[in-house]
C-alpha cells in the first residue's frame, strides 16, 4: 500500500468525527467577528491535541502552533470560520438553527478539513519544523485577514509559506485545482452621490435633474471596461443600485449610485479608479449637477506565487494523481481576503471540487440551498497533512 493511499485511508477512517464537527458548526453559524462558539470549539480541540493555542487574534481568530524537531522552516495553513447573512433553505437535519444566518460558502467545511489534518499531524505527523494553523474570522467582507495581520499575526507566527483551500461547486468532488499568478479579483466599492436642483416634473427646465445624469453615467461607465482596459485583461464595473426620487412628478434633489469594481491586475485596478472618477466628474458637469465619489478599497488581487503554487501542484498530484488535478485553472472574478496574507507571505490559494452536475454539493456558494460536500473532509484533510509533511520534511 502506498503512503498516500494509507494516508487517505486514515483520514477516511476518522472522517465521521470531523463531519460531525462540520455539521455542528453548520447548525450554529456565526457572522464575521461573532464566531465565539466556533473559535472556542477550534481552540479546545487544538489544545486537547497538544497545540500551543492563542485565542482572540484579530478579534475571534485562533492560531495553533505545533513544533517538531529542530527544523527552521515555518508553514502556515489557513481556514476561514464565518457564515453569511442568508436564510437557509436546504431542509437538512443539521440546517442552521439561527434565522438569517447560514454557512452558505463552506467555511464550516474548511474548518473541519483543517481540524482533521490537525489531529492527524499531532498524533502521527512526521515533520521537522513549525506548523502554524490559522483559523480566520470575517472573510466575508469583514477583512478578518487584515485584522489578524494588524494584530501581529506574522510577527508572532512567522511563516515561510502559507496556503489556503476553498471548495468549488461545479467542479467534480475532490478534484484539486490551482493557478499560478493572479487567481482572484480585487474588489472595490464606490458610492456616487449626484446633487442637482429639485423641481416639478412638468417644469424640468427649472431643475438640474440628477436622475438623467445618473442614467447617462450608468451607460458611460460601460465604456471604462470596453474602451479603457486591454481586452485581454479582466475587469468589471457593475452599478448594482440606484436610489433617487419618490414620486413620478417630482425631480429629486439627489441620486445615489452604488458600484462594485473588480480587476485581476493591480495596475488595471488603479486605472479603473482613475477613469471612473474622471468620467463621473465630466458627466456630472455636463448635466449641471455636482458629483461626490466615496471610493472604498476592498480586497486586493489574490496572487499565487510561482514556487509555492508549483509545490501545491506536486502535493496534489501525489495525493490524488495528475488526472485529478487542474493546473492553471481559470481565474475567478470573486474576491478573497487571503490575498492580504499573500501580500506578506508567499503561498498558494487552491480549490477543491464540491461536486458537479446533479451531484450533492453542486449548488453554488452564497445560495440558500448550498451545502459543503462532506466527502471532502477526508480528501482536504489528507492534502493538508501531506503538504505539511512535504514542506517540513523530516530527515530520513
Amino acid at each position: 500500500m502506498s503512503t498516500t493511499t494509507a494516508l487517505l485511508n486514515d483520514l477516511h477512517a476518522s472522517a465521521d468525527t470531523f463531519i460531525g464537527i462540520r455539521r455542528d458548526i453548520h447548525q450554529h453559524p456565526e457572522l464575521g467577528f461573532d464566531e465565539h462558539r466556533t473559535s472556542a470549539l477550534v481552540a479546545e480541540k487544538l489544545e486537547a491535541w497538544g497545540y500551543t493555542v492563542e485565542r482572540h487574534v484579530g478579534g475571534t481568530g485562533v492560531v495553533g502552533r505545533l513544533v517538531r524537531g529542530n527544523g527552521t522552516r515555518r508553514l502556515g495553513l489557513r481556514a476561514d470560520m464565518d457564515a453569511l447573512p442568508i436564510d437557509e433553505a436546504t431542509g437538512l437535519a443539521y440546517a442552521s438553527a439561527h434565522t438569517g444566518v447560514m454557512h452558505a460558502c463552506g467555511h464550516d467545511g474548511h474548518t473541519a478539513m483543517l481540524l482533521a489534518a490537525a489531529q492527524h499531524l499531532a498524533e502521527r505527523g512526521r515533520f521537522d519544523g513549525t506548523l502554524n494553523l490559522i483559523f480566520q474570522p470575517a472573510e466575508e467582507g469583514g477583512g478578518g485577514a487584515v485584522r489578524m495581520i494588524d494584530d501581529g499575526l506574522f510577527e508572532r507566527y512567522p511563516c515561510d509559506a502559507i496556503f489556503a483551500m476553498h471548495n468549488m461547486p461545479g467542479m467534480a468532488q475532490g478534484r484539486l485545482a490551482m493557478r499560478e499568478g493572479p487567481a482572484m479579483a480585487s474588489s472595490d466599492y464606490a458610492t456616487i452621490t449626484l446633487t442637482g436642483v429639485g423641481g416639478h416634473g412638468a417644469m424640468p427646465h427649472r431643475a438640474a435633474d440628477p436622475i438623467v445624469a445618473a442614467a447617462s453615467i450608468v451607460m458611460a461607465l460601460q465604456s471604462v471596461v470596453s474602451r479603457n482596459i486591454d481586452p485581454l485583461q479582466m475587469a468589471v464595473v457593475t452599478v448594482g443600485a440606484i436610489h433617487a426620487g419618490k414620486a413620478n412628478n417630482v425631480i429629486p434633489q439627489s441620486a445615489v449610485l452604488e458600484l462594485s469594481v473588480r480587476a485581476l491586475d493591480r495596475d488595471v485596478r488603479k486605472k479603473i479608479e482613475t477613469r471612473v472618477k474622471a468620467l463621473v466628474a465630466a458627466q456630472a458637469e455636463s448635466f449641471g449637477v455636482q458629483a461626490q465619489i466615496d471610493w472604498r478599497p476592498g480586497y486586493a488581487v489574490l496572487v499565487n506565487t510561482p514556487e509555492e503554487t508549483a509545490f501545491a501542484r506536486t502535493v496534489a498530484e501525489e495525493l490524488v494523481g495528475p488526472a485529478q488535478v487542474t493546473w492553471q485553472t481559470p481565474p475567478l472574478s470573486g474576491s478573497e481576503d487571503f490575498a492580504f496574507m499573500l501580500e506578506r507571505v508567499p503561498g498558494c490559494y487552491l480549490l477543491i471540487g464540491n461536486g458537479d452536475g446533479d451531484a450533492h454539493g453542486a449548488c453554488m456558494v452564497h445560495n440558500p440551498g448550498y451545502d459543503f460536500n462532506d466527502s471532502n473532509v477526508a480528501v482536504g484533510g489528507a492534502y493538508w497533512v501531506l503538504l505539511t509533511e512535504r514542506f517540513l520534511r523530516a530527515a530520513s
